[in-house]
Protein backbone atom coordinates (compact mmCIF):
# COMPACT_ATOMS: atom_id res chain seq x y z
CA UNK A 1 0.00 0.00 0.00
CA UNK A 2 1.17 3.33 -1.20
CA UNK A 3 5.17 2.36 -0.39
CA UNK A 4 4.53 1.17 3.25
CA UNK A 5 7.86 -0.23 4.34
CA UNK A 6 7.16 -3.75 6.07
CA UNK A 7 9.67 -5.69 8.70
CA UNK A 8 10.25 -8.08 11.40
CA UNK A 9 11.52 -6.78 14.73
CA UNK A 10 12.65 -8.73 17.69
CA UNK A 11 11.15 -7.35 20.68
CA UNK A 12 10.84 -8.43 24.10
CA UNK A 13 11.37 -11.80 23.08
CA UNK A 14 9.21 -12.11 20.14
CA UNK A 15 8.73 -11.32 16.60
CA UNK A 16 7.23 -8.13 15.64
CA UNK A 17 5.43 -7.19 12.40
CA UNK A 18 5.85 -3.53 11.88
CA UNK A 19 4.84 -1.49 9.12
CA UNK A 20 5.65 2.41 8.21
CA UNK A 21 6.58 4.95 6.16
CA UNK A 22 7.98 8.50 6.28
CA UNK A 23 10.84 10.77 8.25
CA UNK A 24 10.84 12.79 11.05
CA UNK A 25 9.62 12.55 14.69
CA UNK A 26 8.26 9.01 15.15
CA UNK A 27 4.51 8.68 15.91
CA UNK A 28 3.62 5.27 17.39
CA UNK A 29 -0.03 3.59 16.00
CA UNK A 30 -1.43 0.97 18.18
CA UNK A 31 -4.73 -0.88 17.20
CA UNK A 32 -7.24 -2.72 19.26
CA UNK A 33 -9.09 -5.57 19.09
CA UNK A 34 -10.16 -7.29 16.17
CA UNK A 35 -7.32 -5.24 14.50
CA UNK A 36 -4.23 -5.47 12.56
CA UNK A 37 -1.93 -2.61 11.73
CA UNK A 38 -3.90 -2.14 8.70
CA UNK A 39 -6.80 -0.20 10.86
CA UNK A 40 -4.34 2.96 10.58
CA UNK A 41 -3.81 2.90 7.24
CA UNK A 42 -4.83 6.02 6.21
CA UNK A 43 -3.24 7.98 9.25
CA UNK A 44 0.13 6.40 8.10
CA UNK A 45 -0.25 7.89 4.79
CA UNK A 46 -1.13 10.97 6.30
CA UNK A 47 0.86 11.90 9.02
CA UNK A 48 3.71 10.24 6.84
CA UNK A 49 2.99 13.44 3.93
CA UNK A 50 3.21 16.03 6.78
CA UNK A 51 7.02 15.00 7.83
CA UNK A 52 6.30 12.63 10.53
CA UNK A 53 7.47 8.90 10.59
CA UNK A 54 4.56 6.52 11.07
CA UNK A 55 4.75 3.43 12.80
CA UNK A 56 2.05 1.02 13.12
CA UNK A 57 3.09 -2.72 14.41
CA UNK A 58 0.91 -6.03 14.56
CA UNK A 59 0.70 -6.31 18.58
CA UNK A 60 1.74 -9.28 20.21
CA UNK A 61 -0.94 -12.28 19.06
CA UNK A 62 -1.99 -10.42 15.93
CA UNK A 63 -1.79 -10.69 12.51
CA UNK A 64 2.22 -11.42 11.69
CA UNK A 65 3.83 -11.22 14.67
CA UNK A 66 4.31 -13.90 17.27
CA UNK A 67 1.31 -15.30 19.45
CA UNK A 68 3.06 -17.19 22.26
CA UNK A 69 1.05 -20.13 23.46
CA UNK A 70 1.29 -19.12 27.40
CA UNK A 71 -1.71 -17.44 28.64
CA UNK A 72 0.07 -15.62 30.99
CA UNK A 73 2.46 -14.08 28.50
CA UNK A 74 -0.12 -11.29 27.54
CA UNK A 75 -0.04 -9.25 30.99
CA UNK A 76 0.04 -5.17 30.70
CA UNK A 77 3.79 -5.57 31.33
CA UNK A 78 4.31 -7.96 28.78
CA UNK A 79 2.36 -6.14 26.20
CA UNK A 80 4.09 -2.57 27.30
CA UNK A 81 7.31 -4.12 27.52
CA UNK A 82 6.76 -4.83 23.86
CA UNK A 83 5.92 -1.66 23.23
CA UNK A 84 8.92 -0.25 25.30
CA UNK A 85 11.19 -2.53 23.36
CA UNK A 86 10.06 -1.41 20.10
CA UNK A 87 10.45 2.75 20.72
CA UNK A 88 14.09 1.58 21.42
CA UNK A 89 14.54 -0.39 18.37
CA UNK A 90 13.37 2.79 16.12
CA UNK A 91 16.39 4.55 17.88
CA UNK A 92 14.76 7.37 19.58
CA UNK A 93 13.73 8.34 22.86
CA UNK A 94 10.13 9.43 23.11
CA UNK A 95 7.18 9.15 20.49
CA UNK A 96 3.56 10.86 19.95
CA UNK A 97 1.76 7.77 20.68
CA UNK A 98 -2.09 7.29 18.91
CA UNK A 99 -3.95 4.47 20.42
CA UNK A 100 -7.59 2.84 19.40
CA UNK A 101 -9.42 0.39 21.49
CA UNK A 102 -7.25 -2.36 23.81
CA UNK A 103 -4.16 -0.05 21.79
CA UNK A 104 -5.53 2.88 24.00
CA UNK A 105 -5.34 0.63 27.41
CA UNK A 106 -1.98 -0.17 26.69
CA UNK A 107 -1.26 3.28 25.81
CA UNK A 108 -2.70 4.45 29.53
CA UNK A 109 -0.64 1.83 30.83
CA UNK A 110 2.66 3.13 28.75
CA UNK A 111 1.88 6.60 30.28
CA UNK A 112 1.66 5.35 33.69
CA UNK A 113 4.64 2.87 33.84
CA UNK A 114 6.79 5.13 31.45
CA UNK A 115 5.94 8.67 30.62
CA UNK A 116 9.48 9.84 29.69
CA UNK A 117 8.68 7.87 26.40
CA UNK A 118 6.02 9.47 25.48
CA UNK A 119 5.97 13.12 24.15
CA UNK A 120 1.74 13.43 23.17
CA UNK A 121 -0.83 10.88 23.60
CA UNK A 122 -4.15 10.48 21.52
CA UNK A 123 -6.38 7.84 23.13
CA UNK A 124 -9.05 7.09 20.60
CA UNK A 125 -12.28 5.74 22.43
CA UNK A 126 -11.02 4.54 25.41
CA UNK A 127 -10.66 6.64 28.55
CA UNK A 128 -8.00 6.53 31.37
CA UNK A 129 -10.70 4.90 34.04
CA UNK A 130 -11.67 1.60 32.11
CA UNK A 131 -9.86 -1.32 32.48
CA UNK A 132 -6.95 0.10 34.47
CA UNK A 133 -5.46 -1.39 38.52
CA UNK A 134 -6.95 0.94 41.13
CA UNK A 135 -8.93 -1.60 43.33
CA UNK A 136 -6.83 -5.06 42.88
CA UNK A 137 -9.43 -7.07 45.41
CA UNK A 138 -12.58 -6.15 42.89
CA UNK A 139 -12.25 -8.26 40.10
CA UNK A 140 -12.89 -7.12 36.69
CA UNK A 141 -15.14 -9.78 35.41
CA UNK A 142 -17.12 -9.81 38.44
CA UNK A 143 -17.83 -5.97 37.80
CA UNK A 144 -19.03 -6.15 34.29
CA UNK A 145 -21.05 -9.44 35.55
CA UNK A 146 -22.58 -7.69 38.23
CA UNK A 147 -23.39 -4.88 35.61
CA UNK A 148 -24.90 -6.90 32.91
CA UNK A 149 -25.22 -10.20 33.79
CA UNK A 150 -24.13 -13.61 32.31
CA UNK A 151 -24.81 -12.74 28.69
CA UNK A 152 -21.87 -9.59 28.66
CA UNK A 153 -19.42 -10.83 26.47
CA UNK A 154 -16.60 -10.57 28.51
CA UNK A 155 -17.61 -12.31 31.60
CA UNK A 156 -17.27 -15.43 28.73
CA UNK A 157 -13.72 -14.37 27.52
CA UNK A 158 -11.77 -15.83 30.62
CA UNK A 159 -12.50 -19.53 29.91
CA UNK A 160 -10.03 -19.97 27.34
CA UNK A 161 -11.32 -21.99 24.12
CA UNK A 162 -14.99 -21.09 25.20
CA UNK A 163 -14.96 -17.64 23.41
CA UNK A 164 -13.44 -18.98 20.28
CA UNK A 165 -16.16 -21.71 19.97
CA UNK A 166 -18.48 -19.36 20.13
CA UNK A 167 -16.96 -17.01 17.44
CA UNK A 168 -15.95 -20.17 15.34
CA UNK A 169 -19.60 -20.40 14.80
CA UNK A 170 -19.98 -18.01 11.68
CA UNK A 171 -17.17 -17.37 8.93
CA UNK A 172 -14.41 -14.94 9.47
CA UNK A 173 -15.85 -12.38 7.03
CA UNK A 174 -18.96 -12.42 8.50
CA UNK A 175 -17.75 -12.24 11.78
CA UNK A 176 -15.15 -9.17 11.06
CA UNK A 177 -18.37 -7.60 9.09
CA UNK A 178 -20.48 -7.74 12.33
CA UNK A 179 -18.20 -6.64 14.40
CA UNK A 180 -16.30 -3.57 12.29
CA UNK A 181 -19.73 -1.99 11.18
CA UNK A 182 -21.54 -2.10 14.78
CA UNK A 183 -23.83 0.68 15.39
CA UNK A 184 -25.27 -0.94 18.91
CA UNK A 185 -24.90 1.22 21.74
CA UNK A 186 -24.03 0.47 24.87
CA UNK A 187 -21.84 -2.37 26.25
CA UNK A 188 -21.85 -5.11 23.70
CA UNK A 189 -24.14 -7.77 24.77
CA UNK A 190 -25.10 -10.90 22.99
CA UNK A 191 -26.85 -14.48 24.10
CA UNK A 192 -24.89 -17.33 24.42
CA UNK A 193 -24.30 -19.13 21.21
CA UNK A 194 -25.78 -17.01 19.45
CA UNK A 195 -22.36 -14.70 17.98
CA UNK A 196 -24.00 -13.70 14.68
CA UNK A 197 -26.68 -11.72 15.18
CA UNK A 198 -26.55 -10.82 18.99
CA UNK A 199 -23.77 -8.19 19.21
CA UNK A 200 -24.71 -6.11 15.97
CA UNK A 201 -28.37 -7.59 15.09
CA UNK A 202 -28.31 -4.49 11.99
CA UNK A 203 -24.71 -6.08 10.44
CA UNK A 204 -25.35 -4.34 6.96
CA UNK A 205 -25.71 -6.51 3.31
CA UNK A 206 -23.44 -4.07 1.82
CA UNK A 207 -20.49 -2.54 3.42
CA UNK A 208 -20.54 1.09 4.60
CA UNK A 209 -18.36 3.36 2.71
CA UNK A 210 -15.46 3.63 4.37
CA UNK A 211 -14.57 -0.51 4.46
CA UNK A 212 -14.12 -1.70 1.22
CA UNK A 213 -14.21 -5.57 0.13
CA UNK A 214 -10.64 -5.44 -0.14
CA UNK A 215 -10.07 -3.91 3.25
CA UNK A 216 -12.33 -6.56 4.84
CA UNK A 217 -10.45 -9.38 2.79
CA UNK A 218 -6.85 -8.08 4.35
CA UNK A 219 -8.39 -8.93 7.95
CA UNK A 220 -10.07 -11.78 7.08
CA UNK A 221 -6.94 -13.48 5.68
CA UNK A 222 -4.80 -12.19 8.53
CA UNK A 223 -7.24 -13.48 11.38
CA UNK A 224 -8.28 -16.84 9.22
CA UNK A 225 -4.29 -17.58 9.77
CA UNK A 226 -4.30 -16.47 13.03
CA UNK A 227 -7.17 -17.18 14.91
CA UNK A 228 -8.40 -14.92 17.39
CA UNK A 229 -6.72 -16.23 21.00
CA UNK A 230 -3.90 -13.75 20.69
CA UNK A 231 -6.35 -10.75 21.16
CA UNK A 232 -8.71 -12.84 23.61
CA UNK A 233 -5.97 -12.94 25.83
CA UNK A 234 -5.71 -9.53 26.51
CA UNK A 235 -9.27 -10.14 28.30
CA UNK A 236 -8.14 -13.31 29.88
CA UNK A 237 -5.44 -11.54 31.66
CA UNK A 238 -7.91 -8.50 33.29
CA UNK A 239 -7.88 -9.87 36.07
CA UNK A 240 -4.32 -10.60 37.01
CA UNK A 241 -3.66 -7.20 35.44
CA UNK A 242 -5.39 -5.64 38.48
CA UNK A 243 -3.41 -7.29 40.91
CA UNK A 244 0.37 -6.37 39.33
CA UNK A 245 -0.97 -2.94 38.94
CA UNK A 246 -1.71 -2.38 42.67
CA UNK A 247 1.50 -0.28 43.10
CA UNK A 248 -0.19 2.35 40.62
CA UNK A 249 -3.41 2.73 42.75
CA UNK A 250 -4.32 5.79 43.21
CA UNK A 251 -1.65 7.35 40.38
CA UNK A 252 -2.71 9.46 37.36
CA UNK A 253 -1.36 10.72 33.82
CA UNK A 254 0.52 13.87 35.54
CA UNK A 255 3.51 13.83 32.41
CA UNK A 256 2.08 13.39 29.27
CA UNK A 257 -0.18 15.78 27.46
CA UNK A 258 -3.19 14.03 26.19
CA UNK A 259 -6.25 14.25 23.75
CA UNK A 260 -9.27 11.98 23.92
CA UNK A 261 -11.11 11.09 20.57
CA UNK A 262 -14.20 9.36 20.77
CA UNK A 263 -17.96 8.65 18.63
CA UNK A 264 -21.17 9.82 19.87
CA UNK A 265 -22.53 6.52 19.32
CA UNK A 266 -19.60 4.22 20.26
CA UNK A 267 -20.06 1.28 22.38
CA UNK A 268 -18.11 2.39 25.45
CA UNK A 269 -19.34 6.25 25.10
CA UNK A 270 -22.67 5.31 25.47
CA UNK A 271 -22.21 2.85 28.53
CA UNK A 272 -23.57 3.62 31.78
CA UNK A 273 -21.56 6.27 33.63
CA UNK A 274 -19.20 7.08 30.93
CA UNK A 275 -20.38 10.13 29.66
CA UNK A 276 -20.40 11.23 32.58
CA UNK A 277 -17.31 10.22 33.60
CA UNK A 278 -15.60 12.06 30.84
CA UNK A 279 -17.37 15.49 30.72
CA UNK A 280 -18.34 16.11 34.41
CA UNK A 281 -14.39 16.23 35.76
CA UNK A 282 -13.31 12.49 36.82
CA UNK A 283 -11.74 11.94 33.32
CA UNK A 284 -9.69 15.49 34.05
CA UNK A 285 -8.85 14.21 38.08
CA UNK A 286 -7.47 10.95 36.92
CA UNK A 287 -5.53 12.90 33.97
CA UNK A 288 -4.60 16.50 34.58
CA UNK A 289 -2.71 16.90 31.45
CA UNK A 290 -5.80 16.06 29.17
CA UNK A 291 -5.91 19.09 27.08
CA UNK A 292 -8.79 18.42 24.89
CA UNK A 293 -12.03 15.77 24.50
CA UNK A 294 -13.48 15.65 21.38
CA UNK A 295 -16.70 13.80 20.09
CA UNK A 296 -17.85 12.79 16.39
CA UNK A 297 -21.27 13.19 15.86
CA UNK A 298 -22.51 9.80 14.69
CA UNK A 299 -19.29 8.13 14.82
CA UNK A 300 -19.29 4.39 16.13
CA UNK A 301 -16.73 2.45 17.74
CA UNK A 302 -13.87 1.91 15.26
CA UNK A 303 -14.05 6.04 14.05
CA UNK A 304 -9.89 5.40 13.07
CA UNK A 305 -11.87 3.81 10.13
CA UNK A 306 -15.00 5.54 10.10
CA UNK A 307 -13.93 9.11 10.45
CA UNK A 308 -10.23 8.97 9.31
CA UNK A 309 -9.42 11.55 7.41
CA UNK A 310 -11.15 13.94 10.51
CA UNK A 311 -9.06 11.33 13.31
CA UNK A 312 -5.64 12.09 11.51
CA UNK A 313 -6.62 16.25 11.22
CA UNK A 314 -7.38 16.10 15.18
CA UNK A 315 -3.72 13.85 15.77
CA UNK A 316 -2.26 16.12 13.25
CA UNK A 317 -3.59 19.73 15.10
CA UNK A 318 -2.28 17.90 18.67
CA UNK A 319 0.98 16.37 18.10
CA UNK A 320 2.36 19.63 15.86
CA UNK A 321 2.06 21.80 18.99
CA UNK A 322 5.01 19.71 20.86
Amino acid sequence: MENIVHRMVEVNGIKMHVAEKGAGPVVLFLHGFPELWYSWRHQILHLSSLGYRAVAPDLRGYGDTDAPAPLTTYTCFHLVGDIVALIDSLGVDKVFLVAHDWGAILGWYLCLFRPERVKAYVSLMIPFRPFLGRNPQQKTVDIFHALYGDDYYICRFQEPGKMEAELGRVDTAYLMKNILTTRQTGPPIFPKGEYGTGFNPHTPDTLPSWLTQQDLDYYVTKFERSGFTGGLNYYRNLNINWELTAPWTGVGIENVPVKFITGSVDLLYTSPGMKEYIHNGGFKKDVPTLEEVVVQEGVGHFNNQEAAHDVANHIYDFIKKF
